[in-house]
């Protein structure tokens, strides 16, 4: 029998899960006050505090870190790598904690996992980390010479709900060519080609459609102007782009409940941006399906927001003539961690080496 742990960190939350084989035996959502965290200047000083939520977690679901196979976690912020199970080493730490990739909470989970790990025979594990890069060449041209496109999206989730739907058919997610779409707190829309993420979005700094609190997509010429408007300085500018940007920015609110019910109780501004919303997420789903030439066994809409009646019927009106759609809320991404990693135990996928 094996004996996963795995993490996923949040930035309010600790999500936690322990797996005996393919049995979940406990999964959690450790919730964390900003207050504990007034005295940690960067998301990086969290370590310790963040160490102690999760051995406090397992010592108090009598789980012993010396009785453990593996230990995972959601991947940090590093130099783009293939999809699949990658063995934490030193490098992959020190990459993840140096913010040259990209700052996220999620970086510290390989540190966690690389320190619980030492001495012990627990093999410390990620799996589809957040750079993940499967893009084919034709993918990274962007049209200026000076910026390439690159993969940077929820790749966990994605990988994890099409697996998932794959073995729901009893299928091989190799043998499927997908269109994914996270409705989540931002939306990203990918290409799956027979298991590889063959083309998607950079959807942490500006790709497809408009989200919760994303502008993304925009037209590039008044983009430009509004930079050199004098009205925003780079930091700034960069949270309005993201975090002051669409529904918020239309609506004042990212709650999809409340904007449904204004919907339902005659709000035609709240209707309208809401279809905005669909109307742009359609569209790019119609553009990743000329990525794989239209030979599309399904449309995914996974994600918090495919809760959304009004979202998810407004988006399958438009597409549902390129290939069934296929609803799948939430995520399953402790599942996949704690699973990927089972099969990498027992020899049925490679554990990668991050060099």
């Amino acid at each position: 029998m094996k004996k996963i742990f795995a993490i996923n960190l949040g930035s309010t939350s600790t999500k936690v899960a322990y797996y005996e084989d393919e049995k979940e035996i406990y999964k959690d959502s450790i919730s964390h006050d900003p207050e504990e965290f007034k005295d940690c200047p960067t998301v990086f000083d969290q370590f310790e505090k963040r160490k102690k939520t999760v051995l406090d977690y397992m010592n108090e679901h009598q789980i012993s870190p010396d009785e453990l196979d593996a230990f995972v976690t959601r991947g940090g912020q590093t130099k783009p790598v293939r999809g699949g199970v990658y063995e934490i080493n030193d490098e992959y730490v020190r990459q993840s904690l140096s913010g040259d990739y990209g700052v996220h909470v999620c970086s510290l989970g390989s540190a966690i996992a690389l320190d619980i790990c030492k001495e012990r025979k627990a093999l410390p594990l990620t799996v589809d980390t957040p750079c993940t890069d499967e893009f084919e060449p034709l993918a990274r041209y962007s049209g200026l010479k000076e910026i390439e496109r690159i993969s940077s999206f929820q790749a966990l989730n994605h990988k994890a709900m099409a697996k998932y739907y794959a073995r729901s058919i009893n299928k091989d997610y190799r043998e499927l060519n997908l269109v994914v779409v996270m409705l989540g707190g931002g939306i990203t829309v990918a290409a799956h080609k027979k298991g590889l993420m063959v083309d998607g979005p950079d959807g942490l700094e500006g790709d497809g459609p408009f989200s919760n609190n994303r502008c993304c997509s925009v037209p590039v010429g008044p983009l430009v102007k509004l930079c050199y408007s004098g009205k925003y300085d780079l930091k700034a500018m960069m949270k309005h782009i993201n975090g002051e940007a669409g529904l918020m920015a239309y609506l004042g609110t990212t709650d999809i409940r409340a904007i449904e019910k204004a919907i339902n109780e005659g709000d035609k501004k709240a209707e309208e941006v809401l279809d905005a919303m669909c109307y742009q997420t359609a569209k790019d789903i119609g553009a990743y399906a000329t990525v794989l030439k239209g030979d599309v066994d399904a449309i995914l809409l996974i994600g918090g927001m495919a809760n959304s009646k009004f979202i998810t019927e407004h988006i399958t009106e438009r597409v549902k003539f390129i290939a069934p759609v296929i609803i799948l809320p939430g995520e399953r991404e402790m599942e996949s961690l704690c699973l990927s990693s089972l099969e990498a135990l027992e020899g049925k996928e490679e554990i990668q080496q991050f060099i």
